[in-house]
């Protein structure tokens, strides 16, 4: 399949990167169940410069952080050692002082209440605790700047203590409940997030570019992420990158990686679990994983409150989509040719990934763009997506 897939993915890349206004440079990957049989590089690393993307350049994951913290908790599930229904607060007290907004009284003061019962492990994983992000709430955004939280990309603990937009189990909505999943693990294991998953996630799949903290050779290939103004304009910023060390390591969007480290991760879901220095999660916790976890409620489109950091969007219009643990799911064939019922998410600095366990294969695509869906690198990852599956059901006949 790799050389049927090669002069189409490249070509891809190469316009992502070439066409007016396009991404400044790219990495792709698309994996079996074996191995990569396509991994391709094209652009920059920052405009203006002239370091070239390739494909071991260092990317900020972002919230691709978030299905391996996932992970990170289905181990402890599976040792006994927490049940998916505990109530948070057993593991992090701090998680049962938040309340619920209820809105705000005419004079601007937020109207709180203690929510109507525990958020569990399990609704922190779904993202139906309630918790959000600032970026997609004008109520959560006009509450931390009245309170003066300070954002999620301080690393801080503060950052993630503030309310919930609705009560536990009441609604799917997209925020940091993955980051008190960190806290968990951490209060369990006895050790920092970062520890914790280079012990039991990375060493076991020989995962090594991957950490909240950067080795001096990561930071030497990593690629400044770049804004786009409403005009269109890219302009690099490379003074925005994560405190190093930081406070806090945030499960929800902390990890710096390349992308072929996380293509090793994205093979073990395909595998049912097993990596090359053996099992990391059972074949059942995987089947678990990738099970829509939402009953009746769906996972979909996003409101931007903060156009600098995301558009408004949502991944295939139309389609019905569930969330697992912690993977969107698609409940119908999406327009690529990923079958129904197969997993995928996001970063939000433009990177992209699917992991399809019926037919073992899997890909990323990846850039550092912010806002997120980006009008050139997103549709660069559809399009690459699209040609592995044409690629792959040509070679099945």
């Amino acid at each position: 399949m790799g050389d049927s897939i090669k002069v189409i993915a490249d070509s891809i890349l190469r316009n992502s990167v070439g066409r007016a206004g396009g991404a400044p440079g790219v990495v792709a990957m698309a994996t079996d169940s074996s191995d990569n049989f396509y991994e391709g590089a094209a652009g920059v690393r920052e405009l203006g410069e002239v370091n070239l993307m390739t494909t071991d350049s260092v990317m900020l994951l972002a919230s691709c952080t978030k299905a391996l913290v996932g992970t990170a908790l289905m181990q402890l599930v599976e040792e006994g050692l927490v049940s998916l229904d505990d109530p948070a607060k057993e593991f992090t007290p701090e998680i049962a002082n938040i309340q619920v907004l209820d809105g705000f009284k005419p004079d601007g003061e937020p109207i709180l209440r203690k929510p109507k019962s525990d958020i569990t492990l399990k609704e922190l994983m779904l993202h139906t605790s309630g918790l959000g992000y600032d970026f997609f709430s004008e109520d959560l955004l006009k509450y931390r700047n009245l309170k003066e939280i300070p954002s999620i990309l301080s690393c801080t603990f503060d950052s993630v203590r503030d309310v919930l937009l609705h009560d536990p189990g009441q609604n799917w909505t997209y925020g940091c409940g993955i980051d008190w999943v960190g806290l968990a693990c951490e209060a369990v294991r006895g050790k920092r997030l970062g520890e914790v998953l280079k012990e039991y996630i990375f060493s076991p799949l020989e995962m090594r570019d991957i950490a909240f903290t950067m080795t001096d050779s990561m930071r030497d290939r990593l690629v400044t992420i770049h804004q786009r103004d409403e005009s269109g304009q890219l302009t690099a910023q490379p003074d925005l990158i994560l405190p190093q060390p930081p406070e806090m390591d945030m499960g929800g969007h902390g990890l710096y990686s390349t992308i072929g480290e996380y293509m090793k991760f994205i093979r073990m879901i395909i595998n049912d679990g097993n990596g090359p220095q053996g099992r990391v999660l059972k074949a059942e916790t995987v089947k678990q994983m990738a099970e829509n976890g939402l009953g009746n409620l769906k996972s979909g489109a996003w409101n931007s409150s903060n156009p600098a950091l995301a558009n408004s969007g949502d991944f295939f219009p139309g389609l019905t989509k569930s969330w697992g643990l912690t993977f969107q799911v698609n409940d119908e064939q999406a327009p690529t040719g990923r079958p129904a019922g197969q997993l995928s998410w996001a970063g939000i600095a433009n990177s992209f990934y699917w992991i399809d366990r019926k037919n073992g294969i899997g890909g990323m695509w990846s850039s550092q763009i912010l806002p997120f869906q980006d009008i050139a690198s997103y549709p660069g990852f559809v399009d690459f997506e699209t040609a592995v599956y044409r690629s792959f059901n040509t070679e099945k006949k």
